[in-house]
């Protein structure tokens, strides 16, 4: 099977799983990710990309609420236009936008920051650090926009565990996570 269609093949599957969890098992989830933000090490002041949760994601809304409280600077990805994000900062009680793909993002007015935390979001991850998102590329691209500027963000995956797969197939460009919170707590994934 060519990388695509299996890549195509573990996100229905994973999906599927994904979809299946209950509202409640959902909510807990994310509660109990954001009792253990404290597990990240994230110093106040720390620019933190966050996202805004399409369909089943893990609402990440509590862990960046506990991030911000202990003084990390939330900022959310924006869409320019079908190949960049940028990434601005993250208010609650201001004005969103609609992002499309059923997400909210900060308008244009908002500062854009350079996060050195990024929480990314993603269908499917291996014990590797490996993971496939939805397909369009926007996270490898801003990371390495990031890199270009010098920058070298701790990549922090956030992820249910049944999204774990054995092996998620990797290409040149792919850039893998050095980190995983699930509703299981955090782990590290070892370097290559």
């Amino acid at each position: 099977m060519d990388t695509l269609l299996f890549k195509k093949t573990l996100r229905t599957d994973v999906l599927k799983r994904r979809d299946a969890l209950s509202g409640a098992y959902r909510s807990r989830a994310a509660e109990d990710m954001a009792t253990g933000a404290g597990k990240l090490g994230i110093a106040g002041g720390t620019i933190v990309s966050g996202f805004w949760p399409m369909r089943t994601e893990v609402d990440v809304h509590p862990l960046m609420t506990a991030l911000a409280e202990g003084g990390a600077r939330i900022c959310l990805p924006a869409i320019l236009d079908k190949t960049t994000i940028v990434f601005r900062e993250y208010f609650p009680d201001r004005e969103m936008i609609d992002m499309g793909f059923g997400t909210m993002g900060p308008p244009e007015h908002a500062a854009v920051l350079d996060p050195s935390v990024m929480l990314v979001p993603l269908v499917a991850f291996d014990r590797r650090g490996h993971r496939i998102g939805y397909g369009a590329g926007y996270y490898d691209r801003a990371i390495a926009a990031l890199h270009a500027k010098g920058i070298l963000p701790r990549l922090v995956g956030v992820a249910f565990d049944c999204q774990e797969v054995e092996h998620v197939p990797d290409e040149p460009h792919d850039i893998r996570l050095s980190e995983m919170l699930t509703e299981s707590g955090l782990r590290a994934f070892e370097p290559d």
